[in-house]
């Protein structure tokens, strides 16, 4: 593996090199944190299209609200960090103003910046949720194909059901696993989303086949409104880990409708001890402000895996401190890195590049202080950055 704790000033954008200068960190025999493969475990697609103001604002907040008048959302860290690190990449000098960088932009349209910045990111497999607005976004073929890496799908649990056909109360749970087959061949996880249609404080038990009826009955009789009902979120997550696929589980902080009290990850220890002989690996995504509690579960369970994807792009300056919390209880091959970068090609290019920098600067800092070697750092890296990934989602 190449060195990780230097970084270089130079990347390939496809046809030209795009310059940007970037401030030193902790350095150990000279390695390259720019060099530190990354494999993206929960991402989403960009968006194609050419955005306004408006529309890049409504991608750069979890908010669903427009910021009050005058004020503006790039006014952020994550704003600060786009203008910081990304602007270079479109020809402009680092910290350029809101407005240089929104009319530079459109100026050079999604295409190509979507180009520049995902082929700037250097990631080798980005693993894509498609089950939020997928058609509005580049799906796993086109992705690979704009970044120049590989790309694979994950299915959202929640998203079949709502997608069957004609179904009865009785045939729902037999329909919904056969459609999950067939919507699972080629993806290489599953991910619930039941932190947001009700909250993770449920019983984790798998629900009765005639709870289910009942339940599907209902779903039925409401005009089969997204699914909300604790006893349908429960099926399809037990039906997730009967698929033997790794299990992705939304935690921590997102957009308003989740309530974030009951999104913290503590509230799956039940769950948790449930699955833990089924041997179906759990994926706490995200976890950010919980991210010591699900490093704890990760270390107590040992089907279950972390990341602070999410996280690292909206505190910005601060995701040295976020990261190397994050590694205070779980064990390094229990850790992946992740974006969940979703429309903006931004945010695919500040996860790679907050993540390498901050890992650099964590772990270099351990091992100027005589608490990591060199080794031991080079061997994480491997491990958080893609290696984790590789081999819990079985990619060759």
């Amino acid at each position: 593996m190449a060195n990780v704790f230097g970084l270089s000033d130079v990347w390939q954008d496809g046809e030209s090199e795009v310059r940007a200068a970037r401030p030193a960190v902790g350095h150990a025999e000279g390695v390259d944190a720019v060099r530190l493969r990354l494999i993206d475990h929960h991402c989403h697609g960009v968006t194609t299209r050419d955005l306004d103001r408006v529309g890049f604002e409504a991608l750069a907040t979890e908010s669903d609200q427009p910021p009050p008048a005058g004020c503006s959302v790039l006014d952020s860290r994550l704003g600060f960090a786009v203008r910081r690190w990304c602007a270079p990449l479109l020809g402009l000098s680092p910290h350029a103003d809101g407005e240089a960088y929104l009319a530079r932009r459109r100026e050079l349209g999604a295409v190509e910046v979507n180009r520049r910045l995902l082929r700037a990111a250097e990631v080798d497999v980005y693993l894509l949720d498609t089950g939020f607005h997928g058609g509005d976004l580049l799906g796993p073929a086109e992705m690979a194909c704009v970044a120049g890496a590989a790309a694979r799908e994950i299915v959202r649990l929640e998203t079949v059901a709502e997608e069957l056909g004609e179904v009865t109360a009785e045939g729902f749970a037999e329909a919904y696993g056969e459609r999950l087959a067939e919507a699972t061949d080629h993806a290489v996880g599953v991910k619930s989303i039941m932190a947001y249609r009700y909250g993770l404080d449920f019983d984790p038990r798998r629900p009765a086949g005639r709870e289910v009826i009942e339940a599907a009955g209902r779903w039925l009789r409401d005009g089969r409104p997204r699914i909300a009902d604790p006893v349908l979120l429960r099926h399809l997550l037990w039906a997730g880990i009967d698929r033997g696929l790794p299990v992705q589980l939304h935690t921590g902080f997102g957009d308003p409708d989740l309530d974030l009290a009951r999104s913290d990850p503590a509230l799956l220890t039940g769950f948790l001890r449930a699955t833990q002989d089924r041997g179906v690996p759990v994926m706490l995504l995200h976890c950010y402000p919980f991210h010591r509690k699900a490093g704890f579960l990760a270390q107590a369970f040992p089907h279950v895996y972390v990341d602070v994807g999410l996280a690292l792009n909206h505190v910005g300056a601060r995701a040295e401190a976020v990261f190397a919390e994050s590694l205070e209880l779980a064990p390094f091959h229990k850790v992946l890195y992740s974006s969940d970068a979703y429309g903006l090609a931004e945010l695919h290019h500040l996860g790679p590049a907050l993540f390498r920098r901050a890992f650099a600067v964590v772990t270099g800092a351990w091992v100027r202080d005589g608490h990591w070697s060199a080794g031991d750092a080079t061997r994480a890296g491997e491990l958080i950055g893609s290696g984790n990934a590789r081999r819990v989602y079985g990619l060759a």
